[in-house]
């Protein structure tokens, strides 16, 4: 018998059972959340099927965070009812203001080695760089959930991630993420598991790892999960075995990457940051479950303080991803610097990233985010454009305009 990814050991003990990919389970998840763009349909069908109580209200929480602060009278009713059913069954419910949903389920350690954790939100693949399965689910999926406390899943086959070398002076996880969206494809991994190991795991801070299994979602993959070497040793952590058996193998050389930028309308039609250098930018987006945290914000300041601020016609746009890093940012003085650079600040949440709320880009023009998708009209515009980018590459467009290199003028 060949041996397990991450993947199947973690479905092979959640579902009692000695699985492999390909084999249908029935797990108990460990944590499920539902957003406000997700929830109020989920209610819908809790009712329809007959619900009367939540099965395990511990093993739920809600998010208000992709229409926050709600922005109509019909959302503010969606939001009120999450927070009446919540309170009636004794659900978590983090309310407007605190954060992205997929951020506080990792801040709150909700999130563990071996755990399998769901959302109603595709980006849910986030929470893979704890090293526990993490997926999205539908409002359907969320509604049986809330019923019965389980799932059901087919085991994914596993590509495996294999990342060598260090990553250069100016080039980040984004880039590394994009890398590999251009290598695999927008469906390249299609209900398969991206593993990522490899020796450049130890030099891997968390929120690398966060970026890395965020944007595998955008490859198809059904889960993006990491091996937990270079994190703290853990006592449910898993590993794959040595002779696990993969559908294939990728390997990114870190030292060997540039910048990179997806193009519009497509996450995958990247190009190293050269092709695209010149490119008029107008608006400036930094925030997001993909690069709205500290380390994110601040490698962004970093470079606009060593470029000298914000070009005149840059609409600079931040939103911070949870309210600990929006206090983050106060107490050491990042939130007053892009302040008195003439940012605006959004209330943290998921904010202008699908358009539902927050600033909205006007027509023809071009935007530059954090975020994660980008086709035509992700965020609220279809006459925009939007440029995919790591935060030190959208503050180098802030600085000059234009899309630039960040190395030029890091510090």
């Amino acid at each position: 018998m060949p041996g397990k990814t991450i993947t199947e050991k973690i479905l092979s003990a959640k579902s009692a059972q000695d699985v492999s990919a390909g084999d249908l389970v029935v797990c108990p998840v460990d944590c499920a959340l539902g957003t406000d763009g997700s929830t109020p349909m989920a209610l819908d069908y809790f009712e329809a099927m007959g619900g009367r109580r939540v099965f395990d209200p511990r093993r739920i929480v809600f998010a208000l965070d992709h229409y926050a602060p709600a922005p109509n009278r019909t959302t503010a009713q969606l939001h009120q009812r999450m927070r009446d059913f919540a309170a009636l069954h004794g659900i978590a419910l983090w309310d407007v203001g605190e954060g992205i949903g997929h951020q506080l389920i990792v801040e709150s350690g909700r999130a563990a080695p071996g755990g399998l954790v769901v959302g109603a939100d595709s980006h849910a693949v986030t929470y893979g760089a704890l090293n526990c399965f993490g997926t999205g689910i539908g409002s359907s999926d969320l509604a049986a959930i809330l019923m019965c406390g389980e799932i059901w899943l087919r085991v994914p086959e596993s590509i495996r991630v294999t990342l060598t070398g260090q990553l250069p002076d100016g080039v980040y996880a984004k880039d590394v993420a994009l890398a590999l969206a251009k290598e695999l494809g927008a469906d390249g991994a299609t209900y398969q598991a991206l593993e990522f190991g490899g020796p450049a795991l130890p030099t891997l801070h968390l929120d690398d790892r966060l970026v890395l299994s965020n944007l595998s979602v955008e490859m198809g993959a059904k889960n993006g999960i990491f091996s937990n070497a270079g994190l703290p040793a853990c006592d449910s952590s898993v590993e794959a075995d040595t002779d696990a058996r993969y559908s294939r193998e990728v390997v990114i050389a870190l030292d060997r990457l540039a910048p990179q930028v997806a193009l519009p309308h497509q996450v995958d039609r990247v190009v190293s940051i050269g092709e695209a250098v010149g490119t008029p930018v107008h608006m400036v987006y930094l925030g997001t479950c993909t690069g709205g945290r500290v380390r994110d914000f601040h490698q962004a300041r970093d470079v606009l303080r060593s470029g000298g601020g914000v070009a005149r016609g840059v609409h600079l746009v931040i939103t911070p991803a949870s309210r600990t890093v929006l206090e983050t940012l106060t107490r050491d003085g990042t939130l007053a610097d892009f302040i008195a650079m003439g940012a605006v600040v959004l209330t943290p949440g998921c904010g202008s990233c699908c358009g539902t709320c927050g600033a909205i880009p006007g027509d023809g023009v071009n935007v530059i985010s954090t975020a994660n998708r980008n086709f035509k009209g992700r965020m609220g515009n279809s006459n925009a454009a939007i440029y995919l980018a790591s935060p030190a590459s959208c503050a180098a467009a802030a600085v000059r305009g234009a899309i630039s290199d960040p190395r030029e003028m890091e510090s």
